[in-house]
């Protein structure tokens, strides 16, 4: 008895316990692949729900201020700031413009660099004078170009590009000058860049001498810093463009000070794939068009009431059950809360 207890196992014994240790040593990989698989999916899917949303948030919010005045819609506007139709930031008048996938006048070019242009998408650039820092017109010497303000915390500084408004016109401007003791804003010409071609706020503007056309603010009225924002998909230098991990969204905007230098690209968010962009216009007698149209079908963008988005996410990994990256689709409607009746 004590010689059979220590033969040990036989042979076929310790082959099927082998077999049987592979068969469950092969169910766990499979259990584990699984899971794994299923989650790198679901993380994917959570990404690009996010990516999306984000998206939407952020270009929905610039799009809704589109041509926004703190006075009031649609208010005629001066725009005083040297080589203003030729600067995109400071062509004002539009307060919305689309540029279609094949349209390489958008101020970003077409290419495969990092923060270039992706092919085939469309952008869209926005201004508005609902930014920030907001100030009260106390009292306006149009003839030194000097704003009174009521308060030193303006946040404003020398070369920003601002809007001051009243209920009867709106005037675009460059501060060539801030003195926060006595609460002084000065808008002369000769200094600044771009700088300003005349002190006169008045509209139509008037840029054949320095005093230009004259108007006042005075008593009444807001200044706040001018806001414009170029939209696009671009490459973002992570990756071919090609490829779903090489694009993003961009944002060019101009800077807080010295509106010659608008701030460098920004990447807003990573995995946007592509955006496509429709525009649905009012006529002059105020009816709205019958459908959503392409930037190239708008002849008057200052009838643009609303935007439709289509926006293309997809995944930085191939975990869809073709082997290729996960797609989604995502559509919005935008209305432009400064062009309703």
């Amino acid at each position: 008895m004590r010689r059979k207890a220590a033969q040990g196992l036989t042979l076929v014994e310790l082959m099927v316990a082998l077999v049987l240790g592979l068969l469950l040593l092969g169910a766990v990989l499979s259990l584990f692949t699984t899971t794994r698989e299923s989650y790198r999916t679901n993380e994917a899917l959570a990404r690009l729900q996010e990516t999306g949303r984000y998206a939407f948030e952020v270009l929905g919010r610039s799009l809704r201020e589109a041509g926004g005045i703190p006075c009031g819609s649609n208010l005629p506007t001066a725009n005083v700031l040297n080589n203003a139709s030729t600067t995109w930031w400071a062509n004002w008048g539009q307060g919305i413009q689309g540029y279609e996938g094949n349209d390489n006048t958008f101020p970003k070019s077409f290419g495969t660099g990092g923060a270039d242009r992706a092919a085939g998408t469309d952008a869209v650039i926005v201004w508005s004078g609902t930014g920030d820092s907001g100030v009260t017109i106390v009292d306006h010497d149009r003839y030194s170009a000097q704003f009174k303000v009521n308060t030193t915390a303006h946040g404003l500084n020398d070369g920003d590009i601002v809007m001051a408004c009243d209920y009867r016109q709106a005037a675009i401007f460059q501060v060539t000058n801030v003195n926060s003791n006595n609460m002084t804003i000065v808008h002369n010409t000769g200094t600044g860049n771009p700088g300003n071609c005349s002190k006169g706020l008045g509209y139509p503007t008037d840029c054949t001498n320095p005093n230009g056309n004259s108007y006042s603010f005075a008593g009444a009225g807001t200044i706040t810093k001018l806001t414009a924002h170029a939209w696009y998909v671009g490459c973002n230098g992570r990756g071919s463009c090609n490829t779903p991990a090489g694009r993003s969204l961009y944002r060019l905007r101009l800077g807080n000070q010295n509106g010659s230098n608008p701030a460098a690209a920004e990447e807003i968010v990573d995995g946007v794939w592509d955006l496509q962009l429709q525009y649905l216009t009012r006529d002059a007698s105020g009816a709205l068009d019958t459908q959503y149209r392409d930037a190239t079908a708008v002849s008057d963008w200052r009838r643009v009431v609303a935007v439709r988005l289509e926006l293309t996410t997809r995944s930085s990994e191939n975990v869809a059950t073709t082997g290729a990256p996960l797609e989604r689709k995502w559509y919005a409607v935008v209305t432009l809360r400064n062009r309703t009746p």
